[in-house]
């Protein structure tokens, strides 16, 4: 198909100083838990970045000396000569198909506890270290601790160019970088030349960038990433006073401007609490006041809405990072007029989650990333099928519609029997609880692709028993059954039912989107997942009006919704709600006065009145799986070669875990598998003969 016109100025080049962008995608740096650590994975996930049409490819964060070492985090470092041949490999991966290489060079100053270099952190004022509350603090820097730093700087970008990269950026923003403190006001008192007025504050980024052009500047790029407010008020910058001043004082200095919103929970704020491009409200100004090329991100994934930005002149070029993960091949399915065909990104940050984690990142739309190289999963391509077999997927659910989808992508035939009268499963539950509709995303898009598959039908009102499973005549049967919530309190801090689960005013999350309710008046929130649910069901309840009390052993609301950049938001929607939080606390029972609570650190016991909400665990819709595994001769006279499990089914936990084990069953459909052996590649990037 040939690309639509509306959006051939996302395919004009772009001059970035001495170097030249082949279009107007600019794939964003980005963390992904690999880098350093696993070298060959980011190597390959980057290539295929720019395989998939991303003009430029950058780095994550790459700090560059050992008085800035991000440990336990594994981004990508550049401390000296020992690291240019696995970045080597990573623009050699990007070279090969056209696109440009940027390095951002990172030192996180007083962020960093240097637990593994054990240097003493450095910053603009004497600080305690604030990643993870080390006991540590960082020393304020002095004029030849600053000079150092500027060689350090210096020595970085010569061996990025060394290694073949095509830009530097230099950055300054998310308050986690060291140019970002001296600009901060709260982090920088200083009384000396870089300290005091906006200009002196900004001194040091100022001399980074020009130092970085008069280093590489006449072959390479040179970005400008910074983030123009911190969405705290007068307390931090806004874009209307400093950070427009800022931009004002250098606005001809860089090749480019990569522009953004700090902290990182703002800047890469999930799609419950923002809409596609809502940091344009704050970048606009920046192509008013230089004349410079100009990118932002603002979780893009619409190419219509990419060309608006550019045409309303807000930005140059398309910054991305979460919609090049969910689809690296997004420019190439525009180029090709094949936008329809788009994983759009749900903005769910499971990708940061992963990242946070210090482990490779994976996506909730695309289960081939990180799979890139040591599964060697494409996101586009799949081997064709092994055999003249008719495979029964039964529930259409995450799992099942990406088991279906990559089966009918390989060329098997497939049947998939959805026992409701809609598809989607658990993902059409949730994308209609507060403020989640973008993930029916992941339903809507397979769905999309499955109905122009003539070899994959779906029926729906097509409950299954074991019985009709056997005389179906289908060679394999892939069970994407789902899970059901419990009611009974018990998951991680309680193992045995509660008095009085079983009485009419307990109530799962299940009840809850099946439309049941308590009667109006008080209701507990007991939240032992941590996870989203728990927050969005008092966010739903007290939004109907209901006094709302979320109770939780966790030390807050959502806790593991930190890793997802969410926590904050969270809480702060749930306090403007009105629900009172209780957290260290354990649930105790049910009855007729109400819900007993528990505080955990004083042991003391609360009633309250209510109905109770129990988010705590789901069990596996199995029993389909284990009346058919229990008669395994019934399954050969049947012709039934094999019967499997994936998703909920198999084991309960995130949608994208469904959606992986999904694909991962179509993958490994007929081939052959070491039921002992690691099931992926693991030997490193070999550092000693580089490339």
């Amino acid at each position: 198909m040939a690309r639509d016109p509306r959006y051939d100025i996302l395919f004009e080049p772009l001059k970035i100083g001495p170097v030249t962008a082949p279009n107007r995608f600019y794939q964003a740096p980005h963390c992904n838990g690999m880098g350093r650590l696993f070298p060959d994975s980011m190597i390959a996930m980057r290539g295929m970045k720019a395989e998939g049409g991303w003009g430029i490819v950058a780095t994550e964060q790459c700090d560059f000396h050992p008085t800035g070492d991000v440990t336990p985090f594994t981004e990508t470092r550049l401390w000296g000569d020992m690291d240019v041949p696995y970045l080597a490999g990573m623009t050699d991966a990007v070279h090969k198909h056209g696109s440009l290489a940027a390095l951002e060079l990172v030192h996180n100053g007083h962020d960093t506890g240097n637990i593994y270099s054990r240097e003493v952190p450095i910053g603009p004022m004497h600080r305690p270290v604030s990643w993870h509350y080390h006991p540590v603090q960082a020393r304020a820097m002095d004029l030849g601790d600053i000079r150092a730093y500027r060689r350090w700087h210096r020595n970085a970008a010569l061996r990025a160019k060394q290694a073949g990269f095509d830009i530097i950026v230099v950055y300054a923003g998310h308050d986690g970088t060291v140019p970002s403190h001296f600009l901060s006001r709260r982090h920088n008192q200083r009384g000396d030349e870089y300290g005091g007025p906006l200009e002196n504050r900004l001194r040091l980024y100022r001399e980074l960038l020009e130092d970085t052009l008069e280093t590489v500047g006449d072959t390479m790029g040179v970005i400008a990433r910074f983030a123009v407010d911190e969405m705290m008020g007068p307390d931090g910058l806004e874009w209307q006073n400093e950070g427009r001043d800022a931009i004002e004082m250098l606005a001809e200095l860089p090749d480019l401007w990569d522009v953004n919103v700090s902290d990182w929970s703002n800047d890469s704020m999930t799609s419950r609490f923002a809409p596609e491009g809502y940091q344009e409200d704050y970048v606009a100004f920046v192509k008013q006041v230089s004349s410079k090329p100009v990118a932002a991100v603002g979780r893009y994934t619409s190419p219509d809405t990419m060309v608006s930005a550019i045409r309303r002149g807000v930005v140059d070029m398309i910054c991305a990072a979460r919609p090049s993960i969910a689809d690296p091949f997004l420019p190439r399915k525009i180029d090709e007029g094949r936008a329809d065909d788009i994983r759009e990104c749900i903005g769910c940050n499971i990708c940061a989650a992963w990242n946070n984690l210090s482990a490779p990142i994976r996506c909730t739309q695309n289960p081939t990333m990180g799979e890139e190289w040591r599964k060697g999963w494409h996101p586009e391509e799949i081997a064709a099928k092994g055999s003249d077999t008719h495979v029964l997927v039964i529930g259409a659910g995450p799992a099942g519609l990406e088991a279906a989808h990559a089966l009918g992508k390989r060329g098997y035939r497939v049947t998939m029997a959805e026992a409701s009268a809609a598809a989607g499963g658990r993902v059409s539950r949730e994308s209609a609880l507060p403020n989640l509709n973008a993930w029916a995303r992941v339903r809507d898009y397979r769905l999309g692709q499955i109905a122009q598959m003539p070899n994959v039908d779906l029926y729906l009102n097509s409950p299954m028993s074991a019985g009709e499973v056997l005389e179906f005549g289908a060679n394999h049967v892939a069970l994407a059954t789902g899970a059901t919530w419990r009611r009974d309190g018990v998951g991680r801090h309680i193992h045995t039912p509660v008095a009085g689960a079983d009485l009419p005013l307990a109530f799962s999350p299940d009840d809850i989107m099946d439309g049941k309710r308590p009667p109006k008046g008080p209701v507990v929130v007991f939240d032992d997942d941590h996870y989203y649910m728990g927050g969005v069901m008092a966010e739903w309840l007290a939004g109907e009006g209901y006094a709302v009390t979320l109770a939780t052993p966790g030390l807050c609301v959502s806790s593991w919704t930190e890793y997802t950049l969410e926590q904050g938001h969270i809480e702060k929607r749930l306090v403007d709600l009105g629900v009172e939080i209780l957290p260290r606390h354990n649930l105790v029972a049910l009855g007729a006065g109400g819900v007993e609570l528990v505080d955990l650190v004083t042991a003391s016991r609360d009633n309250r009145p209510g109905a109770l909400v129990a988010v705590t665990m789901r069990l596996p819709n199995d029993a389909l799986y284990h009346s058919l595994n229990g008669t395994p001769e019934k399954l050969a006279a049947a012709g039934v070669a094999s019967i499997r499990r994936i998703g909920d089914c198999h084991g309960p936990s995130t949608i994208a875990a469904a959606v992986y084990e999904g694909h991962r069953y179509a993958r490994e459909l007929d081939t052959e598998t070491d039921p002992d052996g690691v099931p992926f590649k693991t030997v490193r990037y070999d550092l000693e003969c580089g490339r």
